[in-house]
């Protein structure tokens, strides 16, 4: 039995590289609670959540209170057991983000583990489909650059081997947002991918009339158009837009997933593994759209979506857009526009323990 003795709880703030803002928000500061655990053999296995700004604290009070005692003296190796009971010990509390955001902090931890034990690393202990995935970057496009800074950035991506690049949409106006993605796809050409994101900022006729005016343009995809609880407006619109609906990383059980997909809701998966509560429910959403026949891209996280979209079939691209480079001494590695899934053992994230130390602003630890 590998029996949990201890549970470490950091919670580390990071500033983004960039200015990062979209139709709804500016995010400013990412929120990462990080989940230690150690076995009575010495064995550890390290997990992560985030958050963009707020809620932070909460997750940590969660874990700290209510779920890391939870886990003393119990198999790390049960891992879908674990879920399921600290998912309904939390039951007053889901589905709902903060519950999520502390269940796969140490879901990814106990995968940390296991993926150690058995010397893989996570993409072919959860599945081994594919080495590499497609790599698409969203570390410009914001929705503050002028519509010179996002050509140039567009183009810098492309010199750079990326596949794609993810463009903010939801200026005021209609032509602001069509003389921008026009420029855009003028300077990269029809070869290059263009994703643009919505940020749930649009009503229902906004975003139809949107969509067909970005017609012209050859999207890969419209991400979050309607507020993500709008499920209806989805089937409408996703019946009607000459691109793709993508939608996820703003939903929270793998049911949530299941009413989109029973009603055709959306075409792209943008299932986020932190979201969803960790990467043992990420795995159920990821194989329910496979059965759907749909791709899976999933949002942000892109030091542990690597290895997921690697995991599965229908993984389609990984979103780059770098978000533990100060505590971290790993990077994804990137060849001809791909993103290449870690070969070491565990979620293949090297952490920089004395920089989350120096770095901590929360703490707690839990011990048999």
């Amino acid at each position: 039995m590998d029996r949990i003795e201890r549970v470490d709880i950091l919670q580390v703030d990071l500033t983004p590289q960039v200015v990062r803002s979209d139709a709804i928000q500016s995010f400013v500061a990412q929120e990462t609670p990080i989940v230690r655990i150690t076995c009575a053999d010495g064995a550890q296995g390290v997990g992560y959540s985030y958050t963009i700004g707020t809620g932070g604290s909460s997750v940590v009070a969660l874990l700290r209170d209510h779920l890391a005692p939870r886990l003393i003296g119990r198999d790390a190796a049960q891992i879908e057991r674990l879920w399921k009971e600290l998912f309904f010990h939390t039951h007053a509390t889901a589905v709902g983000a903060i519950t999520s955001l502390a269940l796969a902090a140490i879901d990814t931890a106990l995968w940390d583990l296991k993926c150690r034990r058995a010397n893989q690393p996570l993409w072919q202990c959860a599945g081994g489909a594919q080495p590499r995935v497609p790599v698409y970057t969203t570390e410009g496009g914001w929705l503050h650059h002028s519509r010179a800074q996002l050509v140039d950035e567009a183009q810098a991506a492309r010199a750079a081997g990326f596949r794609g690049a993810k463009i903010k949409v939801g200026r005021p106006t209609i032509a602001e947002d069509i003389d921008r993605l026009g420029a855009v796809r003028e300077a990269v050409g029809g070869a290059f991918e263009i994703m643009v994101d919505a940020n749930q900022a649009f009503t229902v006729s906004e975003a139809r009339r949107r969509a067909l005016a970005f017609a012209p343009f050859g999207l890969a995809w419209l991400e979050e158009p309607l507020p993500a609880e709008d499920v209806s407006g989805h089937v409408e619109l996703a019946a009607m837009a000459p691109m793709p609906i993508a939608v996820g990383e703003s939903l929270y059980h793998p049911s949530h997933f299941r009413d989109y997909l029973e009603r055709r809701a959306c075409s792209i998966v943008q299932v986020d593994c932190a979201r969803i509560g960790g990467i043992t429910p990420w795995l159920k959403v990821a194989h329910l759209a496979e059965a759907f026949n749909l791709a899976v891209c999933p949002h942000f996280l892109m030091e542990l979506h690597v290895s997921l979209t690697a995991a599965v079939p229908n993984g389609a691209w990984v979103e780059y857009i770098p978000q533990l480079d100060a505590i971290t001494t790993s990077r994804m590695a990137i060849d001809d526009g791909y993103a290449i899934a870690p070969s070491s053992p565990g979620l293949g994230i090297d952490w920089n323990f004395a920089a989350i130390d120096d770095a901590a602003v929360a703490r707690a630890t839990i011990v048999s």
